[in-house]
């Protein structure tokens, strides 16, 4: 039986609504990509090559790709719209879909972490620019560029209602792209933060062990076993569960971006000794966000508002914002 064709615009032509968009229409949806004022770097590579620069895989033939005049077509009749923004711009594009063509029906935002300046998840941060709550976001363990080709892959879409995360799922889901559903929506998003600056303190230990010649495999997993713990009791005590924080929104989601994200990878330069603001610099130039930069902030917040010791993402907070040496993070090794 063939899938019901849903009519999905995803907005936002990053690595990651590019993918998605990728894998909607290969599904069968009827499927464009808006590429916004953002996105005019990439709009080229789209229009003339069919090929985002940060994937592997070139456009399905049945994806649309639509320039940033080109708002009001994209948003026609659409039934789930995809907000394709990080977490610093998912506000200012969803404000800009609003304004320019209404809220969609059911909106699916993929972007992790909090809203920088008012430590908003994103979900309270869709809610307040579409006007209603019918919004979904994503977590797990799902890598743009294995999205875009096609390789399996496995999400948690998350929502206040079962019934509206189920029917976002209906559009996504398929061989390639196993879909889980939640009403953690709360637990669902900590972990989107938590996550990326777990991924900055394990990338620490490859950049480290890269100038010492060194794997240090047992240090890892002994860290990567702190960071879990550490976030585990930390959604808990915001008001998540702690089956979430054991599924794919969280160990499975830190295993993937610990072994191969943005986040493990500015870790990596700033543990072979890399200045933490340069290293941001140099991966913003390439076009990679570090989610996890602002994260990092957020977890002492977060934290704190719960009253939970964080001892791994406390000392990775010390080594990208107070000088303390990479190697400090060694500090955090389980010693009780």
């Amino acid at each position: 039986m063939l899938p019901a064709v849903t009519r999905v615009a995803v907005f936002g032509a990053g690595a990651m609504g590019t993918a998605f968009a990728m894998h909607l229409a290969r599904r069968g949806n009827e499927t464009v990509l808006w590429a916004s004022p953002f996105d005019e770097r990439v709009l080229p590579s789209l229009l003339s090559e069919r090929r985002h620069p940060a994937l592997p895989e070139t456009l399905p033939p049945s994806l649309r790709v639509l320039g940033p005049d080109a708002l009001a077509d994209a948003g026609r009749e659409v039934e789930v719209g995809v907000i394709g923004a990080h977490s610093a711009g998912a506000r200012t594009l969803t404000r800009t879909v609003v304004e320019g063509c209404g809220p969609p029906p059911i909106l699916v935002g993929v972007a992790k972490g909090l809203e920088p300046g008012t430590a908003n998840r994103m979900s309270e941060v869709y809610r307040e620019e579409c006007g209603h709550d019918r919004v979904v976001s994503v977590g797990g363990p799902c890598l743009a560029p294995e999205l875009a080709a096609g390789l399996p892959t496995a999400a948690v879409f998350g929502a206040p209602g079962r019934e509206t995360a189920d029917r976002a799922a209906e559009a996504f889901r398929s061989r390639e792209l196993a879909v889980v559903v939640t009403d953690d929506l709360a637990g669902l998003e900590y972990c989107t933060v938590a996550k990326n600056v777990a991924a900055i303190g394990l990338g620490l230990l490859d950049g480290l062990g890269k100038t010492a010649n060194r794997s240090y495999a047992n240090a890892k997993a002994a860290l990567f076993t702190q960071a879990f713990l550490e976030m585990e009791a930390l959604v808990v005590a915001l008001g998540g569960r702690a089956d979430t924080v054991r599924g794919l929104a969280g160990v499975g989601d830190t295993l993937v971006t610990s072994l191969g994200g943005r986040n493990r990878l500015f870790g990596e330069a700033v543990g072979e000794g890399m200045d933490p603001r340069t290293a941001l610099e140099a991966m913003a130039s390439r076009g990679l966000t570090v989610e996890g930069w602002d994260s990092a902030r957020d977890i002492g917040l977060l934290a704190r508002r719960a009253g939970t010791e964080v001892p791994f993402f406390t000392q990775v907070h010390r080594i990208l914002f107070e000088g303390a040496p990479p190697e400090s993070i060694f500090d955090c090794l389980p010693r009780g």
